[in-house]
């Protein structure tokens, strides 16, 4: 599923009450430096055809229009949360417009937070480093412990390596969300399971390393691009939970 406009929702998120979504990428067209095998937009679109990002004018007309039109139907938004068509931080004025969100959120809405979803590929890079860092919720994809399994469930279209990946997450020195789907299922003939014993030790070993404040988990909700991906039973994901609650993490599970 595409989100057609910039601004979408509120929606009630499992994670992050009434959401005001924000799509920084095409309407019609999923943009990712990762194919995720469980993504909810679907795989990427390789096609030629190029569809144009919204400019940091169309955001800043866009989000004023938003919020002011919110707060006069009183409507709750907890979180204005940067997610949509692929990954936000592509846009090449990410910076600028995380700048700009904190000052409409301050004059509309100053008590909600400002979340980005991010698959932490592009965290080396200093201006999207520090907008992160700026914002209230930066919730950080870790979706394996093992360059094997994160390769077949996230698919990275770039070459960037999960160790880059932990590196990156490691300089926040805790002050980050670490947000992990658990999955299991045949794709393209590969069996993918990141709830093994091995592979949840793999994944503790990154989270010792990268120190978060919050490690939250939940399971496929939505239909994935395979009809081959399990949806984790309520005990599953439960376990889960425990496993990594117990290595001394502060952890949320969400069905």
């Amino acid at each position: 599923m595409l989100w057609k406009n910039i601004f979408y929702g509120p929606v009630l998120s499992r994670r992050l009450g009434f959401s005001l979504g924000i799509n920084l990428l095409p309407e019609k067209k999923k943009i990712c430096n990762f194919n995720c095998i469980y993504c909810e937009c679907g795989l990427n679109d390789n096609s030629a055809h190029k569809e144009l990002l919204p400019t940091f004018e169309n955001y800043t007309e866009a989000i004023y229009s938003c919020l002011h039109e919110n707060k006069s139907r009183n409507q709750e938004i907890d979180h204005i949360t940067f997610s949509g068509n692929g990954e936000p931080t592509l846009h090449p004025e990410f910076d600028k417009i995380i700048e700009h969100t904190i000052l409409m959120r301050d004059q509309f809405y100053p008590e909600t937070k400002i979340a980005v979803l991010t698959n932490s590929t592009n965290l080396h890079i200093p201006k999207i480093f520090d907008s992160l860092q700026k914002v209230d919720v930066p919730l950080c994809k870790l979706d394996a412990g093992s360059e094997e399994t994160y390769q077949l469930i996230d698919a990275p279209v770039s070459k960037k390596t999960l160790d880059d990946i932990t590196n990156s997450l490691i300089k926040f020195d805790g002050n980050i969300i670490i947000q992990t789907i658990f999955l299991k299922g045949t794709v393209r003939g590969k069996d993918i399971d990141n709830t093994s014993e091995k592979e949840l030790n793999l994944y503790i070993d990154r989270l010792k390393k990268i120190k978060p404040k919050k490690v939250v988990i939940y399971r496929v909700d939505r239909t994935p691009p395979f009809s081959s991906i399990e949806k984790l039973s309520e005990q599953e994901l439960k376990s889960v939970s425990e496993f990594v609650s117990n290595a001394g993490f502060n952890v949320e599970y969400y069905l």
